[in-house]
């Protein structure tokens, strides 16, 4: 049955019916992870680094009443452009966002991969995945990026969890459901911002033929849900552990006080980090987007060879 709310743009259709290689791509990055036009630039960078590798970037959004699979460049400046005035879209709200067309939507993991499994897109990437957050035996604060991971067959490539996490607690709940984690080239998950963490992945894989490979066999044994592969940003903009750690604690301090909490939380969170780290923060984090982008594109194109 045709979705009637799935808009999938002519490329990405092209490149799926002719089983090439797609990427999904979430766009709250563009209206709630960065400020205008900052947003933009990395949104187009992040697709020409995918075009570049040999695959087709499909960024999601809501807009019109549809479920937007693909948009142009002049669409993802608007998203810019309209950065917190639009919903925060996760399962949750894709049906009220929809049944407004004059809103709205930026994508979250969840929602992503959502839209991305309707459209048959198997591989996402994205920054970072949200998770259980600090204190959550008190406020039962987990995203739905967990639940979307044990239920929707899409590969999540990040930089791990995002380090305002509780880490562990995230990864004790992916073990539960049964998703993997997978460090890329590594034997640890990687922390975000840095590099590393105190925690193993459950397995290493080095190449993106061997994430393909799994999937694979993952798929021929009708085994469902997602696999994260957590791909660590590039040494030269791996960040200071200490220095983070001491950003994130005075960050999550200031949310607490100021009952900050559901989904304006990751953002408050992530804005005032990169403001008490001068920046840096958001160039670590747009080079960590690039670099799980064209990891991303190679995982597509070795599963479009199989």
């Amino acid at each position: 049955m045709i979705n009637p709310y799935l808009d999938i743009s002519v490329p990405v259709s092209r490149a799926l019916e002719e089983g090439g290689a797609v990427v999904a791509l979430e766009s709250t990055i563009i209206t709630h992870g960065m400020p205008y036009p900052r947003n933009v630039e990395t949104a187009l960078a992040v697709e020409e680094a995918i075009v570049e590798r040999g695959a087709v970037p499909a960024t999601t959004a809501i807009t019109d009443g549809k479920l937007r699979v693909g948009l142009a460049k002049d669409e993802i400046d608007s998203l810019g452009q309209a950065g917190e005035a639009a919903v925060k879209a996760s399962r949750r709200d894709l049906a009220f966002v929809l049944a407004r067309p004059a809103l709205v939507g930026g994508t979250t993991v969840a929602a992503t991969m959502m839209l991305a499994a309707m459209a048959g897109i198997e591989v996402f990437a994205t920054g970072g995945i949200g998770g259980v957050h600090r204190g959550a035996g008190t406020t039962f604060d987990i995203s739905a990026d967990l639940q979307e991971l044990a239920r929707t067959d899409v590969v999540v490539v990040c930089a791990g969890p995002k380090s305002i996490l509780d880490l562990g607690l995230t990864l004790q709940y992916l073990e539960t459901h049964g998703v993997p984690v997978i460090g890329f080239g590594t034997e640890i998950v990687p922390a975000f911002y840095v590099r590393e963490s105190d925690f193993a992945a459950d397995y290493r894989i080095d190449a993106a033929a061997g994430v393909a490979e799994v999937m694979a066999v993952r798929r021929d044994l009708g085994i469902h849900g997602g696999m994260v592969v957590a791909n660590p940003i590039p040494t030269e903009y791996s960040m200071d552990r200490a220095t983070m750690d001491a950003a994130i604690n005075t960050a999550i301090a200031e949310a607490e006080a100021q009952q900050i909490v559901g989904k304006e939380n990751t953002p408050f969170l992530l804005g005032r980090i990169v403001e008490l780290t001068g920046g840096t923060s958001l160039d670590a984090n747009v080079q960590l987007v690039m670099n799980n982008a064209r990891v991303a594109a190679d995982i597509a194109i070795a599963v479009s060879e199989r």
